[in-house]
């Protein structure tokens, strides 16, 4: 692999947009090109070599190209968008819409992320060390098609709208999620190691949630139906098999409806 390295020097006043920090973008180009690549600050369209110190060599395609960001990037959106092969380490924190769209590849955040990570997701692989705010692997604002494929592994604890009109793939948290877990959500798993206070599977229609902790309030749209020995992530043990969203339309297979799984471990 072939590694360019970035090194933030200044600090953008208001958010930067950085929709070209990609292994598509960056394959087959000079340290000298890329810092002369497109990034917007508001209304301005600068540089990325304003805010970054480039270095190193990008690889002649995706697949060879390694991006290193060593510093914070708690104002830079939108790294890896639409990103199909290769991989980037931001050593440090990462704003908003990290991995959106991505097909390949891999992202691995040291920090915490903000909103949107993996947003519509299809591919690839994110890991984030820390925390991730809201809206994990959900539908942009106004559209119903969500994650799609690939696996999004938080290693923290993660915010409210996780896998939000979800259709396949896998999110994890390893720790604690706050509300609405697979809402409207047709396909795909989440699992949450830690607890769920609530809003877990509302009108969701296919697909699998696993809770390793507690929900604190359940949805009356889910219906018990039995205990299930399941290994999910390493861990095997004995859940309660509840099934749902009851509220919603179903697809049939072979004249029999099917339901989204909710699984929570048995205490």
């Amino acid at each position: 692999m072939a590694l360019v390295t970035m090194k933030p020097y200044k600090t953008p006043e208001l958010y930067l947009e950085c929709y070209n920090i990609s292994p598509d973008v960056f394959a087959g180009k000079t340290p000298a090109e890329i810092a002369e690549l497109d990034a917007r600050e508001g209304k301005a369209t600068l540089k990325l070599g304003d805010f970054f110190e480039v270095s190193g060599k990008a690889g002649k395609t995706p697949e060879e190209t390694e991006i290193w960001i060593a510093g914070d990037c708690s104002r830079v959106k939108y790294i890896g968008t639409k990103m199909t092969a290769g991989s980037i380490t931001v050593d440090g924190n990462a704003d908003m819409y990290l991995g959106g769209w991505m097909k390949g590849g891999k992202i691995h955040v040291k920090g915490n992320v903000h909103s949107f990570c993996g947003i519509a997701m299809e591919g690839g692989e994110i890991l984030v060390d820390g925390n991730a705010e809201n809206y994990v692997g959900c539908a942009y604002r106004g559209d119903w098609r969500g994650m799609r494929g690939g696996t999004i592994r938080i290693r923290g604890n993660a915010g409210n709208d996780i896998g939000t009109f979800m259709l396949g793939g896998t999110i994890i948290i390893e720790k604690n999620a706050f509300i609405h877990v697979s809402t409207h959500a047709e396909g795909g798993t989440v699992v949450i190691k830690g607890d769920v206070q609530g809003r877990v599977g509302g009108q969701m229609v296919k697909g699998d949630i696993y809770v390793l902790g507690a929900i604190q309030y359940m949805l009356p749209g889910f219906k018990k139906v039995g205990m299930a020995e399941r290994e999910i992530d390493g861990t095997t043990a004995i859940f309660n098999h509840y099934i749902g969203d009851l509220g919603e339309r179903h697809p049939k297979v072979k004249g029999k409806e099917v339901y989204a799984n909710l699984y929570v471990m048995a205490s």
